[in-house]
């Protein structure tokens, strides 16, 4: 176990530490093995402390799972946002970032594993899920669009919304492939059979590299 520096700081950084100890704790002991005297003990800091940033341990775990789905959107963004004026990089970004590490990683994977089975069960969890679930399809359809758009089509909400929500389905389904057997495959494999699919899902409409997206 991996004790963390509790160091003086702001509120809201005493708090993403805290969240930081969660993870860790979950990762390696799961759901119910994350006590909150394990995760004190990681955090360096007494378990009254941690009552005063959070009501008890399922709200910990609910920040802890919200923080996972977050990190993982923010990666994606921040790959996208490297191309500012090319429709089909900023697509052709994202579709990668999502089947790679440090989205696609063991880690990430087990603890989405170990926080999905309260999304059924667990009314907060279920929030938090279908909020990130919303905006990743607001994200793709957006980028499904503005490419759309540059082959003259002018896509429907439907269709849009049709389109990322197989996407998003793909991608979901190798980001599972690349976070369980990634040994499997060479570094580029994964990333060229996520790209071909897509650019079927969208009529054949190529995302090769541009020089603003290579």
């Amino acid at each position: 176990m991996t004790r963390r520096s509790f160091h003086r700081a702001g509120e809201t950084e005493r708090r993403n530490d805290l969240i930081a100890a969660t993870l860790d704790s979950i990762s390696e002991h799961g759901l119910e093995g994350a006590t909150v005297r394990d995760i004190a003990a990681r955090a360096g800091v007494t378990g009254g402390l941690i009552r005063h940033y959070f009501a008890g341990k399922d709200q910990m775990l609910q920040a802890a799972y919200r923080e996972v789905l977050s990190s993982m959107t923010q990666t994606a963004m921040m790959a996208i946002d490297q191309v500012d004026n090319d429709p089909h990089g900023r697509l052709r970004r994202f579709i990668i970032a999502n089947v790679s590490p440090p989205i696609a990683d063991a880690k990430a994977l087990s603890l989405w594993a170990a926080f999905i089975s309260r999304v059924r069960s667990d009314d907060e969890f279920a929030r938090i899920h279908r909020e990130n679930y919303l905006t990743l399809l607001g994200i793709l359809e957006n980028l499904i669009s503005t490419v759309l758009e540059e082959h003259a089509r002018r896509p429907g909400p439907d269709e849009c919304r049709r389109l990322a929500i197989a996407i998003n389905g793909l991608i979901d389904g190798l980001w599972l492939e690349a976070s369980l057997a990634s040994d499997l495959f060479d570094d580029q494999s994964l990333q060229q059979i996520a790209l071909d699919a897509v650019e079927a899902l969208l009529g054949g409409l190529s995302l090769k590299n541009t020089p603003a997206s290579a």
